[in-house]
C-alpha cells in the first residue's frame, strides 16, 4: 500500500513538472558537452597525446651478466686440455641515434596531434550544424501544429454553426455533413503535427546526448536577422577559418616532417658498449672491453619509407587542392540558397499573407450570412492554409540557410 501511494505521488510530481524549455545556444552547448561520437572524437586529442610522449622517449640501453667457459661438464681446467679460465661478464650498451630522429619523430607527433585537434573542430563544426538545423525543425513542427489546431478550431466553430443551421432550417444535412468532414480532416493534421513534433523533439535531444523526456521542450522562434558579409568576405574566411581544411593543411607539415624522419632514420645508429670480465680459477684478472657498433646499409637504406613519405608529402598537397575548392564551392551553394530563401521570404510577407488572409475573411464572413458556398470557404480556407504553411517554411529555410553560411565559413566553430 504504502508503495502504491509512493508512486501515486511521484508520478503527480512528475506530471506536475514544468517542461524544460531550451534555447538554441544550450541545446549547441550540451551537444558539444554530451553527445557521444563528439566525445569519441575528441578522445583522439589524448591518443595523440600519449603519441608525442612515446615520440620523445630515448632507447632503453641494455645491461647483460654471462658465465663465460664454466666447468659445468666436469672435465675441469689444467695445463693438458687448455680449458678455461671461468669468466664472469657483466656487459651495457646504449643506442645513440643518429640525423635527429628523436627531434623528428617529436615534431611528426605533435603535428598529428594538432591535425587530432583540427578534426576535432570539424566534428564539432558538423554537429553544430546539425543541432541548430534539428532546433529549426522542432520550431517548424510546433509551429506547424499550431497552425494546424488552429484550422481545427475554426471549422470546429463552423461545425457548430452549420448545426444551429440545420435546426433552424436553413442548411441541409449534406452541408452538415461536409463541414463535418472538413473538420475531421483537420483533427488528423493535429494528429500527424503532434507526431512530427515528438519526431523532431526526440531526434533534437539525440544530438545533444541526452535521453527523450516528455517534459522536453525548446524556446525561441524561426526569426532570425544577421547581418550578411559579402560573397568575397565569406569565402575568405572559409580558407582561413575551416577546420578541415586547416587539418589538410597541418597533416601536409605532418607528412614533410614525416619526410625528414625517414631520412634521418636512412643514417644508421651507433650502438657503445662496454663490458667487464672477471676470471677465475687458475687465472684471476679483470678485463674490459669498449665497443662500437656501426650497422652496415648495404641493402636496407630505409629507401621504402622515404618514398612513401614523399608520396603521401604529394598527396596532401593534392587533397588540399581538392577541398580548397571543395569548400569554395559549398560556400557559393550556402549564399545562393541564402538569396533564394530570402527572396521567397520577401515574397510571401509583402503581399501573399495580407491577400490569403483577407480572402479568408471575406469567405468566412460570407459563408456565415449565407452568401457563398461550404466549398468556397473550404477552398479559401486551404488557400490561406498553404501560404501560412509555406511562409513557416521559407522562415525556416531561412534560418537554416544563416546556419549552413556560418558552418561553411568556419564562423560556427570560430566565434
Amino acid at each position: 500500500m504504502r508503495i502504491s501511494l509512493l508512486c501515486a505521488v511521484a508520478a503527480a510530481t512528475l506530471a506536475a513538472a514544468p517542461p524544460e524549455h531550451v534555447t538554441m545556444d544550450r541545446a549547441v552547448s550540451q551537444a558539444l558537452a554530451n553527445n557521444a561520437a563528439l566525445l569519441a572524437e575528441r578522445a583522439n586529442i589524448a591518443i595523440a597525446d600519449a603519441q608525442v610522449l612515446t615520440a620523445g622517449l630515448r632507447p632503453n640501453p641494455v645491461v647483460a651478466f654471462a658465465g663465460d667457459h664454466m666447468d659445468l661438464l666436469g672435465s675441469g681446467f689444467n695445463d693438458s686440455n687448455g680449458g678455461g679460465p671461468t669468466e664472469a661478464v657483466a656487459s651495457f650498451e646504449f643506442t645513440r641515434e643518429r640525423g635527429g630522429k628523436r627531434q623528428s619523430r617529436v615534431e611528426v607527433a605533435r603535428a598529428a596531434r594538432s591535425v587530432a585537434e583540427l578534426r576535432f573542430l570539424d566534428a564539432a563544426r558538423t554537429l553544430v550544424l546539425d543541432v541548430q538545423n534539428g532546433f529549426v525543425d522542432v520550431l517548424l513542427a510546433r509551429d506547424t501544429l499550431e497552425l494546424a489546431r488552429e484550422h481545427a478550431g475554426f471549422f470546429r466553430q463552423i461545425v457548430k454553426i452549420n448545426e444551429i443551421r440545420v435546426q433552424s432550417g436553413d442548411l441541409s444535412r449534406v452541408e452538415l455533413i461536409r463541414s463535418q468532414l472538413a473538420a475531421l480532416q483537420y483533427e488528423t493534421s493535429v494528429r500527424q503535427s503532434e507526431m512530427r513534433v515528438r519526431a523532431a523533439l526526440t531526434r533534437l535531444q539525440t544530438l545533444m546526448g541526452r535521453k527523450p523526456s516528455p517534459g522536453f521542450a525548446v524556446a525561441g522562434d524561426l526569426d532570425r536577422k544577421d547581418a550578411l558579409p559579402l560573397i568575397d568576405e565569406l569565402q575568405r574566411e572559409a580558407r582561413e577559418h575551416r577546420p578541415d581544411l586547416l587539418a589538410l593543411r597541418r597533416d601536409a607539415q605532418r607528412a614533410s616532417s614525416e619526410v625528414r624522419l625517414q631520412l634521418a632514420n636512412s643514417k644508421p645508429d651507433l650502438t657503445l658498449g662496454t663490458e667487464y670480465r672477471r676470471q677465475q680459477v687458475n687465472a684471476r684478472s679483470n678485463s674490459l672491453t669498449v665497443s662500437v657498433g656501426i650497422p652496415l646499409q648495404l641493402f636496407n637504406r630505409n629507401q621504402g619509407e622515404i618514398e612513401r613519405a614523399r608520396q603521401e608529402q604529394r598527396q596532401a598537397e593534392l587533397r588540399i587542392q581538392a577541398l580548397e575548392a571543395e569548400v569554395a564551392g559549398q560556400v557559393e551553394t550556402a549564399y545562393q540558397q541564402f538569396l533564394a530563401a530570402r527572396g521567397l521570404l520577401e515574397t510571401i510577407r509583402s503581399g501573399m499573407l495580407r491577400q490569403a488572409r483577407e480572402v479568408r475573411e471575406i469567405t468566412e464572413f460570407s459563408y456565415r450570412r449565407g452568401q457563398s458556398s461550404l466549398l468556397e470557404l473550404l477552398d479559401a480556407q486551404r488557400a490561406f492554409n498553404e501560404t501560412i504553411q509555406g511562409y513557416l517554411e521559407a522562415r525556416a529555410e531561412y534560418a537554416r540557410a544563416l546556419y549552413l553560411i556560418d558552418s561553411t565559413s568556419g564562423k560556427a566553430v570560430n566565434q
